[in-house]
C-alpha cells in the first residue's frame, strides 16, 4: 500500500504557488522502470535487451533483428537465381583420417548423395583412408551414387582454409571423369 501511493507521489510533480511563478517543490523523472520502454541499464552483451509487456506488468526478452546495412542494396539476378539454376553443390571434407564428399540440394538443404572412407564397405576394401587413391574412389562412388539419384550437374566452391590441389581436386576430377558435370568457383 505504502508502495503504491509513493509511486503515485513519485509520479507526480507537486508545484508550490509562489508570487509570480510556480516552483517545483518535488520532482522525481518518470524514465527508466515501467513505462513500456527499454530498461536504462546498459546494453547485453549479447544483443537481448529486456522490455516491459504493453500492460507493463512483466518483462520479456527478444532478439533484436539484424538490419542490413544497405537496407536498399540490389540484389542481382544471378544472386536471387542461383540457388534454382544450379541447386546441388559439391562439399568435400578432407581429414588426416578420411575423406568425405556429399551432393546436397541447395534450396532443400538435403543430401542426394554421400560417400566416405569411413563406411563400412568402402573401409574394408581401401589400403589407406586418406590417400589419392582413397580420394578418387570416394569421387567414382559418389559419382554412382548421384546418377542413381538423377543429379549429372552440380557446383563446387572450396572454403577459405582449402585450396584446389591435391585431395580435393582427385575428388573432384574424379567425379567428372565418371559423368558428373561440376562447376567450380574459384574466387
Amino acid at each position: 500500500m505504502l508502495k503504491h501511493l509513493s509511486g503515485k507521489l513519485w509520479n507526480k510533480v507537486v508545484w508550490a504557488n509562489g508570487r509570480d511563478q510556480f516552483r517545483p517543490c518535488l520532482h522525481v523523472p518518470t524514465s527508466g522502470f515501467h513505462n513500456g520502454k527499454a530498461h536504462l541499464a546498459p546494453r547485453s552483451f549479447f544483443g537481448v535487451e529486456d522490455f516491459l509487456d504493453d500492460d507493463n506488468s512483466r518483462p520479456y526478452t527478444y532478439q533484436k533483428e539484424k538490419k542490413s546495412k544497405n537496407p536498399n542494396k540490389h540484389i542481382s539476378f544471378k544472386q536471387r537465381t542461383g540457388a534454382y539454376m544450379e541447386p546441388f553443390t559439391l562439399d568435400v571434407l578432407i581429414s588426416k583420417r578420411f575423406v568425405s564428399a556429399s551432393l546436397t540440394h541447395r534450396v532443400t538443404s538435403k543430401q542426394v548423395a554421400v560417400a566416405g572412407t569411413n563406411s563400412k564397405d568402402i573401409k574394408a576394401v581401401l589400403k589407406s583412408r586418406s590417400d589419392i587413391p582413397a580420394c578418387l574412389a570416394i569421387g567414382r562412388i559418389l559419382s554412382e551414387r548421384a546418377r542413381e539419384a538423377d543429379v549429372y550437374t552440380a557446383s563446387y566452391t572450396p572454403r577459405d582454409r582449402d585450396k584446389f590441389e591435391g585431395k580435393i581436386r582427385a575428388v573432384v576430377q574424379s567425379l567428372i571423369d565418371n559423368g558428373i558435370d561440376i562447376k567450380v568457383y574459384l574466387d
